[in-house]
């Protein structure tokens, strides 16, 4: 940008010897052209940045004149006037000086013989040469993120191109004002960030990039309006120029083209790996399978561990399952990244499946443990892991594993276990491994038939107290808590519920047998809803 204080500072301009006579506080309004006239209505035909050169030969004489010329000037959003003094006046009227400060237009005197020619050509050509480096930053700018745009570089390395480029601090914010990431520019960064999310909300521009003064902001929306998800801030205490813009919207249009990049990426992948999944656990052995899947990255020499997951969430809404679902797919993938493993996940009905292969020298255990724990740190789920094998044709196996101890994993397991296996599980466990034998479905049904033939309502209270009292046997009073009666009441239903299945409950087998039962029936139901 040129200013008024950069014309008189040029050799041509000070050899004429200026000075300044009025609103010596804007020399620095920027100069576009020169002017040169002696028209003394020159101004409508104007454009702003016009600095005027005159000799002030056509001039009025009348204040009254004088003044409607400062104020044609000025509305016209002139740069500012410089007169020659010696053809005209060797003094500039009061008139003039004064009107021109009232209307904060900068007058200068050049108080001796200038050719307005050579001035004009100075200007001119810096202008030129200015405009020249600008299209040349320019290109610069757009030449630098449209490569990282097609090498589909991620947000850091965005920000850091536009922090070097900006030469000031650089903010990436979520549409909830909270800062996703900045880089530093030279100013103090503590301050800068200082208070941010209030700060950010006041800003509202209306137009997609705007300069907001009090902050000493330049912010432009991320994505279509509509669609919106971020904004990014380049610190700008001065009007930005038009090569800062250049820099923040370019770099907030390669930001939303990585992330359009990354979610088709992230759709196509989980869409192969949903099919990939189903296709395992339908036929393991076919051929055209494991060539795919092994396309896929998974190989056999290590270990293949199968893993599902459910969100931890108590009581997740089933509008927003979906929802914690992805959460916990998407935030499996970035875990998988962390590691030295090849990886298969997809969303199923309530829960996540996933294959992780690993490399021969790893230990599964540990491998699997620090994966669950990178899930953890973004979202929080429960984990069961199946029991581990090395060939791709028993990748049906351990899936299915993982998913029958995730089944038999309570909603609030009774201690926090970072991934739950066959041996965590004790007799749900070995319950588990019976619920393929038709055996065990008919001991349920050998065990819990009184209670089915009893009518719903009834039926619903027994079961429900049967199972708060076989895991409350030896607290009755925290029995009659749990389900919120009395401690008479409780021992009534005791007693109704004894004449129903015909045993004493003191009985410690009786106790046994009709808990295992009740398990064995949450475990089977929960095959059936799986299958």
């Amino acid at each position: 940008m040129l200013r008024i204080a950069d014309v008189l500072a040029m050799p041509v301009v000070r050899r004429a010897d200026p000075h300044v006579l009025s609103a010596r506080d804007h020399v620095d309004r920027e100069v576009r052209w020169v002017h040169t006239t002696e028209l003394p209505d020159i101004g409508p035909l104007l454009r702003g940045g016009d600095l005027v050169l005159t000799t002030g030969i056509a001039l009025p004489d009348g204040a009254t004149q004088l003044s409607e010329f400062a104020a044609s000037l000025a509305g016209s959003g002139a740069a500012g006037l410089m007169v020659e003094l010696g053809r005209r006046w060797t003094e500039l009227p009061d008139v003039l000086v004064e009107e021109c400060g009232r209307h904060g237009l900068p007058l200068v005197a050049l108080r001796r013989e200038v050719r307005f020619a050579a001035v004009a050509q100075a200007v001119g050509e810096r202008l030129v040469d200015q405009q020249l480096a600008e299209l040349r930053e320019t290109h610069r700018v757009h030449d630098t993120f449209t490569e990282l745009s097609t090498s589909e570089a991620g947000p850091e390395d965005i920000l850091q191109a536009a922090q070097q480029l900006s030469g000031a601090p650089v903010v990436l914010e979520g549409f909830d004002h909270r800062v996703l990431d900045y880089r530093a520019g030279p100013a103090d960064m503590q301050s800068f960030l200082a208070d941010w999310e209030r700060r950010s909300r006041r800003v509202q521009p209306a137009d997609r990039t705007s300069w907001d003064e009090s902050n000493g902001w330049l912010v432009t929306v991320i994505g279509r309006r509509e669609r919106r998800w971020g904004r990014l801030v380049v610190g700008a205490t001065a009007p930005p120029s038009p090569r800062l813009v250049a820099v923040i919207e370019r770099a907030a249009a390669a930001l939303a083209m990585h992330r359009l990049h990354d979610r088709n990426r992230d759709s196509q992948t989980r869409r192969l790996h949903h099919e990939l999944l189903l296709s395992l656990l339908a036929d393991s052995s076919d051929p055209e399978v494991l060539r795919r899947v092994e396309v896929a990255g998974m190989t056999e020499g290590g270990a293949l561990v199968g893993i599902a997951m459910r969100p931890a969430t108590d009581h997740v809404p089933t509008a927003n399952l979906s929802s914690h679902l992805d959460d916990v797919v998407t935030a499996f993938l970035r875990a998988g990244e962390a590691l030295p493993a090849r990886v298969l996940v997809a969303a199923f009905e309530g829960e996540v499946r996933a294959l992780v292969s690993l490399p021969v020298t790893t230990d599964p255990v540990t491998s699997v443990d620090r994966l669950v724990d990178g899930v953890r740190s973004r979202v929080a789920v429960v984990a069961a892991a199946g029991t581990p094998v090395g060939r791709l044709s028993g990748a049906d196996r351990t899936l299915r594993d993982a998913g029958h101890v995730l089944a038999a994993v309570p909603d609030r397991p009774p201690a926090p276990v970072g991934v739950h296996r066959l041996e965590d599980l004790h007799v749900r466990g070995l319950l588990m491994l019976l619920s393929d034998d038709e055996r065990l479905g008919s001991f349920v049904e050998r065990e819990l038939a009184p209670l089915r033939e009893l009518d719903a309502r009834l039926r619903d209270d027994l079961l429900r107290t049967a199972r708060v009292l076989l895991t409350r046997w030896g607290s009755k009073a925290a029995a009659a808590a749990d389900l919120n009666i009395s401690r008479p009441a409780l021992y009534d239903r005791i007693r109704r519920l004894e004449r129903v299945i015909g045993a004493d409950l003191e009985d410690a087998e009786v106790r046994t047998s009709l808990h295992l039962a009740l398990l064995a029936e949450d475990l089977l139901s929960a095959r059936r809803g799986q299958g």
